[in-house]
C-alpha cells in the first residue's frame, strides 16, 4: 500500500480497545489484545485499523475524556505496547489510524487547572434575584445546560458533552499549536493518521449567541430519536463556525510533511452533506465520517434510505470522497437496526451477509465495527450493568451505546468480571466457531473482502443507481471500462431481476441467488458486457 491515495476505497476495521481482547485477565481489553490478535484482523483482508482512544484517561466517557495526549493510560498498557503493535500492523501491511479528540479534554487534565485560559470560560447572566444562569441556551448532546458552574472561578465553563469534558477554546492559539503539538508527537511515531473526534465543534461563537429553535424539517439533532433537549436547537453558534476551517489549513499543513497519512473527520451536523463538502474541500481533510446510515434504533431498511445519502452527496460534489459505516461504537448494531421485524436484538446471518456486501459496494472508504464480521445483534443489557452516562441518563427510552460494545467473545467461553458482560447470544457466535463454520458470517467476510480488492470499479470507481424498486436496490460502479451491476434485496421475501436485459452477464459474487430470483437478502454482483 505504498500509494499515498490508499484510503481511497480502503476497508478500515474499528477496534473499541476495552471489548477487543483482555490479555491480563483484568476485565478490560488492552493494547496487547489487540497485538495478540493482529493476524485475525490481516485475514478478514481490511487494509488497517482505527482504534479508538486509549490516552491516558479518567474514564469519564471511556476515553473521549484526555488526561494527557501523549501517554497510554494504565488499563490498556504502555507507549511500548503501542509501539510493538504499531511495528506488528505495519509488518502485516495494516495501517494503523488513531482516535484523536481535540474539541475537549477531561476537567483531569492538568491544563484545567494549570492553564484555565485554555478552555471557554463565561461570567453568568444578570439576574436581578443573584440566580447564577448560564451566559446562553447551549446544551450539552449528553442532556442538560452545557455550561457548568465553577466555584473557585466564579464562572461557568462550556461542555457540549459531560461536564467532566470541558471544551477546549480554539479561538486562543496556543491551544491550537497544542492540538498540532499532540498530533505530530503520534504522526513522529509513526501512525498513519488520525480519526478526528466531532471535528466541527472545535471552534464557538466568541459572542456565545443563543441557538436559535430548531426548524422541524432538520430531524432530531442526535442519534437517539427522542425528545431530548438537544433536537430542540438549531446548532449554529456552539459548532461548525467557519473559524474551524483555520484550524483545519494547519492541521493539513502539517500532514502534508507525513506523505500518505490520512485525516477523517466525524460530523455531527444539521446540514451533514453540505458540511462534509466544505470539510473536505480545498485539500482540508481527505474524507469524512458519516453518520447518515446509522441513525435510530431500528429503521426500515429500503433502497431511499441508503440512496438518498449517497445521491445527494454526489449532487454536491463528485470529486470529493465519502466514507460510510453502518454500524460503530455509537449505535445499535446494524445486524439488529435494519432488520425487518426486529426486537432490536435479533440477527439473520443472510441480512449480515448481505450488509457486508452491501458496504463494500458503496462508493467510498468502507468502516467495519468489530463484530460485524461476526453478524453480532445488538446486546440486552439490565440497567445495573449499564456503563455508559448517557444510556443512564436516556433509560429506559434507549440502554445507550453499551449493546454495541459488549467484549467480543473468542471462544464462547469468556470468564465473568468483564468491564461489561459478554452476551450470552453472542457466546454462540463466536470467533472460534465462526472459523470453522464455512457457511459463517466471518468466512463470508473474508471471502468478500478478498473478492473486492481485486475489483477496481468497487474500490474506486464511479456510481449510479438505475432503480427506484424500494425493496430491490440496483446500482452500476464502472471503472476504465469494466461494468458491475449490484443488486441487493432488502427485505426477507423473495423478489426478482431481469438478467436478461444486461447483454452476457456475469456473476461474480452472489448469495442466495439463482438465475434471477433474489431469496430473502439475496445479492449479486454481475459483470456486464
Amino acid at each position: 500500500m505504498s500509494d499515498a491515495d490508499w484510503w481511497r476505497g480502503a476497508c478500515i476495521y474499528q477496534i473499541y480497545p476495552r471489548s477487543f481482547y483482555d490479555s491480563n485477565g483484568d476485565g478490560i481489553g488492552d493494547l496487547n489484545g489487540i497485538t495478540d490478535h493482529l493476524d485475525y484482523v490481516a485475514e478478514l483482508g481490511v487494509d488497517g485499523i482505527w482504534i479508538s482512544p486509549f490516552f491516558t484517561s479518567p474514564m469519564k466517557d471511556f476515553g473521549y475524556d484526555v488526561a494527557d495526549y501523549r501517554d497510554v493510560d494504565p488499563i490498556f498498557g504502555t507507549l511500548d505496547d503501542f509501539k510493538t503493535l504499531l511495528h506488528k500492523a505495519h509488518d502485516l501491511n495494516l495501517k494503523i489510524i488513531i482516535d484523536l479528540v481535540l474539541s475537549h479534554t477531561s476537567d483531569q487534565h492538568p491544563w484545567f487547572t494549570e492553564k484555565p485560559e485554555y478552555y471557554v470560560w463565561a461570567d453568568p447572566k444578570p439576574d436581578m434575584f443573584g440566580v447564577l444562569t448560564p451566559p446562553n441556551n447551549w446544551v450539552s448532546v449528553f442532556g442538560g445546560p452545557a455550561w457548568t458552574w465553577h466555584e473557585e472561578r466564579e464562572q461557568f465553563y462550556l461542555h457540549n458533552f459531560l461536564k467532566e469534558q470541558p471544551d477546549l477554546n480554539f479561538h486562543n492559539p496556543d491551544v491550537q499549536q497544542e492540538a498540532l503539538d499532540a498530533a505530530q508527537f503520534w504522526l513522529d511515531m509513526g501512525v498513519d493518521g488520525f480519526r478526528l473526534d466531532v471535528v466541527n465543534f472545535y471552534v464557538h461563537d466568541k459572542e456565545l449567541r443563543d441557538n436559535p429553535p430548531r426548524d422541524a424539517d432538520l430531524g432530531p439533532a442526535v442519534q437517539f430519536e427522542g425528545d431530548d433537549p438537544y433536537s430542540q436547537q438549531n446548532h449554529i453558534y456552539d459548532k461548525s463556525r467557519p473559524e474551524n476551517l483555520d484550524f483545519l489549513r494547519k492541521l493539513r499543513k502539517l500532514m502534508d510533511q507525513y506523505p500518505g497519512t490520512f485525516t477523517l473527520g466525524e460530523l455531527g451536523d444539521d446540514h451533514p452533506y453540505e458540511r462534509t463538502v466544505e470539510y473536505t474541500g480545498d485539500g482540508l481533510l481527505n474524507t469524512c465520517y458519516n453518520t447518515q446510515l446509522m441513525s435510530g434504533k431500528h429503521k426500515n431498511l429500503t433502497t431511499d434510505l441508503i440512496r438518498e445519502p449517497i445521491e445527494h452527496f454526489q449532487s454536491l460534489c463528485e470529486d470529493n470522497w465519502p466514507s460510510w459505516a453502518f454500524s460503530n461504537h455509537d449505535v445499535v448494531r446494524v445486524a439488529s437496526r435494519w432488520l425487518p421485524d426486529s426486537d432490536g436484538f435479533s440477527q439473520n446471518p443472510d441480512c449480515s451477509k448481505m450488509l457486508i456486501a452491501l458496504l463494500g459496494c458503496l462508493r467510498g472508504t468502507a468502516f467495519l465495527y468489530q463484530g460485524e464480521e461476526l453478524g453480532l445483534p445488538e446486546a440486552r443489557l439490565n440497567f445495573y450493568d449499564l456503563q455508559d452516562p448517557w444510556g443512564k441518563h436516556l433509560w429506559p427510552e434507549w440502554q445507550g451505546r453499551d449493546g454495541c460494545r459488549t467484549p467480543l467473545s473468542w471462544n464462547g467461553k469468556e470468564p465473568e468480571g468483564s468491564w461489561l458482560p459478554v452476551a450470552e447470544e453472542h457466546k454462540d457466535m463466536c470467533v472460534e466457531k465462526q472459523i470453522q463454520d464455512e457457511q459463517s458470517v466471518l468466512n463470508f467476510t473474508r471471502d468478500f473482502l478478498a473478492f473486492r480488492k481485486q475489483q477496481t470499479a468497487l474500490t474506486k470507481g464511479t456510481m449510479a443507481f438505475l432503480s427506484d424498486d424500494q425493496d430491490v436496490l440496483h446500482f452500476e460502479r464502472s471503472h476504465d471500462g469494466t461494468n458491475l451491476f449490484c443488486c441487493f434485496n432488502l427485505t426477507d421475501t423473495t423478489q426478482h431481476i431481469q438478467t436478461f436485459l444486461l447483454g452476457n452477464p456475469e456473476v461474480l459474487f452472489s448469495n442466495n441467488f439463482e438465475g434471477e430470483t433474489l431469496e430473502p437478502f439475496g445479492f449479486a454482483i454481475i459483470q456486464v458486457g
